[in-house]
């Protein structure tokens, strides 16, 4: 059931057309306007998810470049640790030859990122309310990986207090990612941001890394 106590959101959008008149947008054009910028996205959801934007999720930009390299036709592509949903709706709305997942512990989260998926009426896109050694990774084709595990190490700078973290589930964390890993098919895309190699099986070729930012792009061999 997916009934939860958070208030509604997101705004209501209409497109204004003349004096006197108003008509409900088309969704092509509302989600056009939530894909445009990082602000304009933000906007999408409550004042205190916008002030975490920096540095929770990923910039539209990367999340593009990412999703384009991750979309194959007919693949499914899982986000380790979705959040809000950002990488998905994106992924989804610019590749609709795929299909993306993304899996989030956090009720609240999960619950906005579903709110979000309905109000764009994206059909391309999912979410999985869960931890993810819940999850079969050989059930998806390829993953996308924004380093979900650091807050344990930064505590400072979590998102919130709702769950456990520490060094050691840090450590748990990679070590279970890893041995996931090691248990995909031969060409499976991932592609890591803001992340340490150490979460990297060495099976993984690098395929493409940026110059100024941590966005790699891994193929398995």
């Amino acid at each position: 059931m997916d009934a939860y106590p958070f208030s509604h959101f997101p705004p209501v959008y209409h497109d204004q057309v003349k004096t006197g008149t108003i008509v409900p947008l088309k969704t092509e054009h509302i989600n056009f306007s939530i894909f445009r910028t990082d602000a304009d996205f933000d906007l999408f959801y409550h004042e205190h998810f916008q002030l975490m934007s920096l540095k929770q999720w990923t910039p539209l930009a990367i999340a593009r470049k990412a999703a384009e390299f991750l979309a194959e036709p007919g693949s499914k592509v899982l986000d380790i640790g979705s959040g809000i949903g950002k990488f998905c709706l994106t992924g989804a709305f610019f590749n609709p030859e795929a299909t993306f997942f993304g899996v989030e512990q956090r009720h609240e989260l999960y619950h906005y990122a579903k709110v979000a998926k309905n109000y764009t009426q994206l059909e391309n896109v999912g979410f999985i309310h869960a931890n993810i050694t819940q999850i079969n990774f050989k059930e998806f084709d390829h993953f996308y990986f924004y380093n979900a595990f650091y807050e344990n190490i930064d505590q400072k700078n979590a998102i919130d207090d709702t769950i456990e973290t520490s060094y050691s589930l840090y450590t748990y964390y990679t070590e279970y990612l890893l041995a996931a890993l090691k248990g995909v098919k031969t060409g499976t895309r991932l592609v890591t941001y803001q992340c340490l190699d150490e979460v990297i099986d060495i099976n993984f070729k690098l395929a493409w890394s940026s110059e100024n930012t941590l966005l790699r792009m891994w193929i398995k061999e």
